[in-house]
């Protein structure tokens, strides 16, 4: 153990001790980054086209273009919320009696008796009933979230507009960090991610509009009650894959269960084969096409990004995957299939060189 060696250790366990103090800085900065880049490449596409069509400034079309995906979520939600906040506020309403029907259907089933069931749930009411300040604290930090998600929206959303507005410095300086041998190689992988990123929003978009269609129809067909409050759920929670459109169908099956048994497992049918739909032909449709990920690796890949980028990272689980693929492949992968095709082209010549050695010395 010389001087020397004892301060690399102390050095290393320093810099560890620092970079996981920044982890979660940088976390939320790639997070950032990655965001802004996936709604920046839609708009600085349709800036593009506009300029080429009509000969309307990138600036005027990137703006043109953020303020119809903004006019186009508004009209959607004010054609939907009609109707879906009838149905929240009928379902809230009817929150009590389900929940008194659903205790004494699982008392039922597990042997308990309902009384206790419901001295349970209203001894935890009361707690917090007879103690308002206990919401107090939740309340101040689901206020700072909501102030705080509003402020990162509004400075992701400009950000991405300045961004769709002069992409050729941010795509130059991107490429000019490669040594010069490199830079092709890097223009490739730039395009890469920017035709998987457009093509998994595409995707999802369909995917979300589809999924949400039909369990609208599934469940008006079986007469369940909130079926547009079902099915916007179920649409919304596409976006984490696969386990988003299982996990959405859990309310909907609970309050079919209030209904009948026989209501409950006809809506368990439903979202069965939605999720079969969205699992079988969605999914690889918007993986397999767009993104080139097997369908297992993203059902796998989803656990690990929720483990390290937490539950913001399940929406964007899909691109997060999609860059890492396309990185081993266009860094690792390719790299070594080329230097093993450089190997046979050889291979010939060097046979050559060797029978014309042989003749020469025979």
């Amino acid at each position: 153990m010389t001087p020397r060696t004892i301060y690399r250790a102390v050095f290393l366990a320093f810099a560890l001790v620092i970079a996981a103090l920044i982890f979660k800085a940088l976390i939320t900065l790639v997070m950032a980054v990655l965001i802004v880049v996936i709604i920046a490449l839609p708009l600085s596409a349709f800036a593009t086209w506009l300029k080429q069509a009509t000969r309307i400034p990138r600036g005027f079309g990137a703006l043109f273009g953020l303020l119809i995906g903004l006019g186009a979520i508004a009209g959607l939600v004010i054609l939907i919320v009609p109707a879906f906040s009838h149905e929240i506020n009928a379902f809230v309403g009817s929150l009590p009696s389900i929940v008194d029907d659903l205790r004494h259907r699982l008392a039922g089933v597990t042997g308990s008796s309902p009384s206790k069931a419901g001295k349970q749930i209203q001894n935890y009411v009361n707690s917090y009933t007879h103690h308002p300040e206990k919401l107090l604290g939740p309340a101040e930090v689901v206020g700072a979230t909501v102030v705080g998600v509003a402020a990162a929206l509004i400075v992701v959303l400009l950000t991405a507009l300045y961004t769709a507005i002069h992409p050729d410095p941010l795509y130059t300086g991107a490429v000019r960090i490669v040594p010069p041998q490199g830079r092709a190689r890097a223009e490739a992988v730039l395009s890469r991610l920017g035709g998987a990123y457009l093509g998994w929003l595409r995707g999802l978009v369909i995917g979300m509009v589809v999924l949400g269609g039909l369990t609208y129809l599934g469940l008006m067909l079986v007469g369940l009650p909130f079926a547009a409050f079902f099915a916007v759920f179920t649409a919304v929670a596409m976006i984490i894959p696969y386990f988003g459109a299982l996990a959405s169908s859990i309310i909907p099956i609970l309050y079919a269960l209030t209904i009948s048994p026989e209501k409950a497992i006809l809506v368990g049918i439903i979202y069965i084969l939605a999720h079969q739909l969205e699992s079988n032909v969605i999914q690889p449709l918007v993986v397999a096409r767009t993104v080139e990920l097997h369908p297992a690796v993203v059902a796998i890949g989803v656990l690990a990004v929720e483990q390290l980028f937490g539950f913001v990272g399940l929406i964007v689980a899909v691109p997060i995957l999609a860059t890492v693929r396309i990185l081993i492949d266009e860094l690792w992968i390719a790299p070594m299939e080329e230097n093993r095709r450089e190997q046979l082209a050889r291979q010939p010549a060097q046979i050559a060189a060797v029978r014309e050695t042989v003749s020469s010395s025979g």
